[in-house]
């Protein structure tokens, strides 16, 4: 990441929009916000199936779900924040990971310039690839600021997505399971 791009970039904005950018409180801000977008965009060039390990061989083959994992990422639109949840289910066919590994991955995809369709398809896509799971089930629940603070300003909108794989898809009872345990 070229930081000194960055505050470079940003120091023109300010000029821009008419800051003062020798004013002691603004004068720093081109660094940090290069600070800031090299540490909320850190996922950009991270393989994030490398973080998600096989650590068991097991018979399990029921839901493994983690739901309300808190997400941030950055709209690539606009360069504003989307805030909000991610719910992941996977059914195993032997092979499981760690819990906080899935988190991982939620962190790392989203740290990225993202839209919030592809994080979901993302999430889903390094799961399957990694685990080989019978099934995996992304939902996505978000509140996107260019969408609140700007444009047609509706504070408070939740955007959701969802994907679905394997058993999730072909099975309705089994996605219902899902659905049903994460709204719980």
């Amino acid at each position: 990441m070229d930081k000194k791009k960055i505050a470079k970039g940003i120091r023109m904005v300010l000029e821009a929009v008419g800051a003062d950018v020798k004013k002691k409180d603004v004068a720093l801000t081109p660094q940090r916000v290069a600070d800031m977008y090299e540490e909320i965009l850190q996922g950009q060039d991270v393989d994030a199936s490398s973080v998600l390990e096989v650590i068991l061989e097991q018979t399990h083959d029921e839901i493994i779900l983690l739901k309300d994992i808190p997400l941030y990422s950055l709209c690539e639109h606009h360069l504003l924040p989307f805030i909000g949840k991610a719910h992941v289910a996977y059914i195993p066919d032997k092979r499981i990971t760690g819990l906080s590994k899935i988190a991982r991955v939620v962190d790392i995809l989203s740290k990225r310039l993202q839209v919030q369709e592809r994080l979901s398809t993302e999430i889903a896509d390094v799961i399957m690839k990694k685990l080989k799971p019978k099934g995996v089930m992304v939902v996505i629940e978000a509140e996107h600021l260019c969408m609140s603070m700007r444009g047609v300003k509706k504070p408070g909108t939740l955007t959701t997505t969802s994907v679905v794989r394997g058993v999730f898809l072909s099975n309705q009872k089994t996605r219902q399971e899902a659905l049903s345990l994460m709204s719980s």
